[in-house]
């Protein structure tokens, strides 16, 4: 029995994943750091900073207090960037019993360890079952009860199966996939493949480019994420190609339109500051660069990328550099 959700962390996914289950008559509960967040949900009734536009139903209750937001709710979701996931959990730790069912919508891995963010979690909170919630999902869309399709996954596949009793509805579909690694780093290098597709939209080139890159990008997805124990079939579901459709293709990705930004000419601060939200490809190039140079796996989009992005490659000659490699089949 469902005694109630708790959100930590007042984003849009969040956000719109609680109005979707107050919708559906769960106890529903939000809180965020920022008092101007908690303000805006329970008084203006609207997610002003993170979800314009999307009016907030009564019974969702924002609070400052994080013990208070946590008390009686069967799960707990972490809402927030996956570089505060070890944050949010040191800091909700003391308050949160075994029982508790931690969820987690964040996609990436942490820079420094490397780590999967179920690991990050598992090492924080080890007595509590943890479930990944990923694919194509924008929060735009699932606020305005656009048909999305996403998937769960856990260690425990019975904790996923509740998860995904939580969130289905006749308009947000869950699917469950025993796959955890190829789950979690699908969803995570997903978003170094958005920023490049959005590069090359900012630089003016066109769809054959970004077909080429989202291919060609799916084709690093798989070699990164099989070499580190993920299956091959996992990315081309949700979490993988239909992650990748999404973000390299739609304007309500931050990473899109990051890119775009950088295409033009604009430095990754001056980008960042512009989307004025967390852009997640740009920590995730870093964390899979390094990856994938630990591991020899060949990823040549991420490693222009990455030069482009902290090495002040020119993007027009980083896509030159891409095009003029030595020649090889296509499947390698």
């Amino acid at each position: 029995m469902c005694l109630g959700v708790t959100f930590l962390g007042g984003g849009s996914f969040g956000t719109a994943l609680a109005v979707m289950l107050v919708k559906k008559g769960i106890q529903t509960k939000v809180w965020d750091r920022k008092k101007e967040v908690v303000d805006d949900i329970n008084i203006k009734r609207e997610n002003i900073k993170y979800l314009h536009g999307t009016v907030i139903p009564f019974g969702l209750e924002a609070f400052e207090d994080i013990n208070e937001s946590i008390s009686g709710s069967s799960y707990i979701v972490l809402s927030v960037p996956s570089h505060a996931v070890r944050q949010i959990c040191r800091k909700a730790k003391s308050f949160i019993n075994d029982n508790q069912i931690i969820i987690s919508i964040a996609k990436g891995i942490e820079e420094e360890s490397k780590k999967r963010l179920s690991q990050v979690i598992k090492e924080e909170l080890p007595h509590n079952p943890i479930v990944i919630l990923s694919g194509p999902s924008h929060a735009e869309e699932v606020a305005q009860d656009i048909p999305t399709t996403v998937v769960v996954t856990s260690e425990n596949m019975k904790y996923a199966e509740k998860v995904q009793d939580l969130f289905m509805t006749n308009k947000f579909r869950v699917y469950t996939n025993e796959d955890i690694i190829g789950v979690e780093i699908g969803g995570a290098v997903k978003n170094i493949i958005a920023l490049a597709a959005g590069v090359s939209d900012g630089i003016g080139y066109g769809d054959n480019t970004k077909a080429a890159l989202m291919t060609r990008g799916m084709s690093e997805i798989v070699r990164i994420g099989t070499s580190l124990g993920g299956k091959p079939e996992t990315f081309s579901g949700l979490t993988g190609m239909g992650d990748l459709i999404v973000t390299c293709t739609s304007m309500h990705s931050r990473n899109r339109r990051a890119g775009i930004l950088i295409g033009k000419g604009a430095t990754v601060e001056e980008a960042v500051e512009e989307i004025g939200m967390v852009v997640e490809g740009i920590k995730a190039c870093k964390a899979f660069y390094d990856l994938k140079e630990e591991l020899r796996v060949s990823m040549p989009i991420t490693d222009i990328l990455y030069k482009v992005l902290f090495e002040k490659k020119d993007c027009k000659y980083g896509v030159y550099e891409l095009m003029t490699r030595d020649k090889k089949h296509e499947g390698y």
